[in-house]
């Protein structure tokens, strides 16, 4: 049997709790830039998720309908409208379209929105705003809180090997 300590981060103090089996959510990475990818992956690993990692679209759809992720973080700049076409692709998949879903830009949510409802009204399709719209660079306490968020996750816990 594997053990593991399970640190229990809150703003306020650290519990350690000893535990056999811990339930990671799958949290679902598609950003065309691999040090973004790195760096998402390092950071909800250390919060006690499990991370899947996708490089475009094409690739992030195969993904998500394979794993059926609880959260996907979604790069919006991708070649070929890649990251806006992925979300428009998910919320119109019967599957996938109640899977929350966090967009990041190097855009700013004003313009994003008011691009996506164009997009929408323009092609007559109907798609709903995102789970949040994160700008980039990240901050990654307002990410992990927007995650936790999505994910219904009460904290942030670190899991060290025992």
């Amino acid at each position: 049997m594997h053990w593991a300590f399970l640190i229990v981060w809150r703003h306020f103090p650290l519990e350690v709790i000893l535990s056999s089996e811990i339930e990671r959510k799958k949290i679902l990475i598609v950003d065309d830039e691999l040090d973004m990818r790195i760096f998402l992956c390092n950071l909800l690993g250390n919060c006690g998720y499990e991370s899947i990692d996708a490089g475009n679209r094409v690739e992030g759809l195969q993904k998500a309908k394979q794993e059926k992720p609880a959260l996907i973080i979604l790069d919006v700049m991708m070649p070929k409208e890649g990251g806006i076409r992925m979300y428009r692709d998910l919320k119109q998949d019967r599957d996938l379209k109640e899977v929350p879903v966090i967009m990041l830009s190097t855009i700013d949510r004003k313009t994003f929105l008011k691009y996506q409802r164009f997009h929408s009204s323009h092609k007559d399709w109907d798609v709903p705003e995102p789970g949040a719209f994160l700008e980039k660079p990240l901050e990654a306490e307002e990410l992990i809180d927007t995650v936790r968020m999505l994910t219904k996750k009460d904290e942030c816990t670190e899991i060290v090997d025992g």
